[in-house]
């Protein structure tokens, strides 16, 4: 007879002191993060109030927050955070709907693959900012032209990510579950989705930073509000502080869209932590 295995809180309170350490690890690790991202702002505050650089080229950060800070007051950050958001949200949901779509089917039906990927070549080669164009005379200069430049950035990483999640799904899996009997739509479902997922998942996630990149191309074309208008508008005008503050925005921007989609992430793969646990 196999040993009765304790519960997992029990057996997490049998090595306190592993416990214990791995929290201590973790606690140092974000105390050196912090420690790096302090040292990085001191020293950007130092060199252009030290005149190593030139305020003209380079704002402090203090300049930076009080910039947002007056943005805030005014109301105009609300609106172009929103702006950003928005246009960066629907371009991002439509690549990774037709992104994972198109990824399956091309990764689970070969002759489709065969028939769909070499037109597919010939446009992954083409870049959103020579698209630009195209985008402006079938769309105009509105938000649907905006939207196209982020959905055409952030497709390509879903898409190639799904069909290298579904090819690389190990076939064993796949044999032993016919072999039971199981329907292609089973096996689809509970043994090629689920393996495909982390790379799936990896395809958004990269998708989600392509977006915001392609955030500031996107709102170059007759936009009036949003962050990459915000930045490029005032360079333009020479309100150094408050173009560092568009750029800062962005960049939280993406970091905070990073964020939501590996909590989704988590959320949908709890699977795959309990297999690790129990492997």
């Amino acid at each position: 007879m196999s040993a009765v295995q304790p519960p997992a809180s029990v057996r997490a309170g049998l090595h306190p002191r592993r416990s214990r350490a791995a929290w201590l690890r973790r606690l140092r690790d974000h105390g050196l993060g912090l420690a790096g991202v302090a040292a990085f702002l001191l020293l950007w505050e130092a060199l252009p109030r030290l005149g190593v650089v030139s305020t003209a080229y380079l704002s402090p950060p203090s300049h930076v927050v009080a910039a947002i800070a007056d943005l805030a007051r005014d109301g105009s950050l609300a609106r172009h955070v929103f702006a950003s958001l928005q246009r960066s949200l629907y371009g991002l949901l439509l690549a990774i709907v037709s992104g994972v779509v198109l990824g399956l089917l091309m990764g689970w039906f070969s002759r489709f693959e065969t028939v769909v990927d070499p037109i597919l070549q010939l446009f992954r080669q083409t870049s959103a900012l020579a698209l630009f164009p195209v985008f402006i005379l079938f769309f105009g200069i509105g938000e649907t032209s905006k939207v196209a430049i982020i959905f055409w950035a952030s497709f390509w990483p879903v898409l190639l990510n799904t069909i290298g999640g579904v090819k690389g799904v190990d076939q064993l899996l796949v044999h032993s579950a016919r072999s039971m009997g199981a329907s292609n739509l089973f096996v689809f479902a509970k043994v090629v989705l689920p393996a495909a997922s982390p790379s799936i998942f990896t395809g958004v996630r990269l998708a989600g930073t392509y977006c915001i990149t392609a955030l500031v191309a996107a709102e170059m074309i007759g936009a009036h509000s949003g962050l990459g208008f915000l930045t490029l508008n005032s360079q333009e005008v020479f309100q150094i502080p408050t173009m560092y503050a568009g750029i800062l925005l962005l960049a939280l921007l993406g970091l905070l869209l990073n964020y939501l989609l590996a909590l989704v992430e988590r959320r949908l793969t709890r699977w795959r932590k309990g297999l690790t646990l129990n492997g």
